[in-house]
Formats: structure tokens, sequence, C-alpha cells
């Protein structure tokens, strides 16, 4: 079952969900317009390959360009990951969908899908794909919409995984383990 406004409102003022910082704006029909943080990396094209399985996080400054800005230009077919200005806070009888706000849809811009487990804590980091033009993005703007649903019964393991309690964005845990 999809939580309504109602419902999401309830959530936050038992703390059972946390968004900081919080803003009633952000609180919508159907699920939460989470904001552009401050904090980007675009994935940089290079003929090098990257084995997920032997490289280290050290080793993807080759194809991560990262910076801090209030506004940026996303590029053309670029691709970029972002972080979202609120800390959330999920707890095991919930679980929420990403999807990009049709406004930015209709721009070109798209994002893979993306989950958010129960017991999730932290930042949220997005890749964003380009446009066929460039598109002016600015930190604080509703971008994402997370849409919470309660599963079954409360989930046994909850997240706990290594993007827990993230801040900024977060490049890929490496090396993988087969």
């Amino acid at each position: 079952m999809i939580l309504s406004d109602f419902d999401l409102k309830n959530y936050i003022r038992s703390g059972r969900v946390a968004v900081e910082p919080f803003d009633e704006d952000i609180v919508r029909e159907n699920g939460l317009d989470l904001r552009i943080g401050d904090e980007v990396c675009e994935l940089i094209e290079v003929d090098e390959v990257l084995d997920p399985y032997v490289a280290s996080e050290a080793d993807l400054s080759r194809f991560y360009k990262c910076w801090r800005a209030d506004t940026f230009i996303v590029k053309p077919y670029g691709r970029y990951l972002l972080t979202t200005l609120e800390y959330i806070k999920v707890p095991p009888e919930l679980m929420a969908f990403v999807e990009l706000r049709s406004t930015f849809a209709r721009m070109g811009l798209s994002i893979p899908p993306t989950i958010i487990d129960g017991g999730f804590e932290g930042q949220i980091t997005i890749e964003l794909h380009g446009s066929s033009f460039p598109v002016k993005l600015r930190y604080g703007t509703r971008f994402i919409h997370v849409v919470f649903s309660r599963v079954t019964s409360p989930i046994e393991k909850p997240y706990s995984g290594g993007y827990q309690k993230q801040k900024g964005v977060k490049p890929p845990r490496l090396p993988l383990t087969p």
C-alpha cells in the first residue's frame, strides 16, 4: 500500500520516518519531493577498463570528477551522480521507490530505477542521465519523487549495507565480490 500525504506526515511527526532538513513543501500527494544537494560527480568518458572485482575505491578518481556547486550544467548525454539535500531514515515496515519528477523527465533527463530499502538511513545518491541538450540544475530544487510503500510484514533483516548512513555522493563500493 502506497502512503498518502496524511500517512507520511504522521510517520514524520512520530519520528518513524526521519527527513532532515524537513520542509512541509516536500510532502506531496503520495510521496516526498527530495531536493538536489550540493555535491556532484560526473562519470568521465575514458577508454580505460574499470574492473570492479580488482579496483579499489581510490582507483575511481580516473573515472569520476567530483565537486560541490550551487548550480551545474548537465551536459548532453552526460552521466552524473547527485546527492539529495535531505538525509532520510526509512523504518523496517516501509520501503520506497525513487522517480524523477516529471518536469525533469520532460526535459529529457532520466534516472535508472532506484529503490530505498527498509532500514536505510542516509542521503540518497542518484545516477542522472543527460538530455540531448544542456540543462542547468540548482541546489535545493525539488528533483526526485520518493513514493513510500508498506511491506506485508516488517523486514526481518533491515538494510545494513555499505551505503548505510551515507552523506554526499557515494560512488560504487569496490572491489566487488562475485
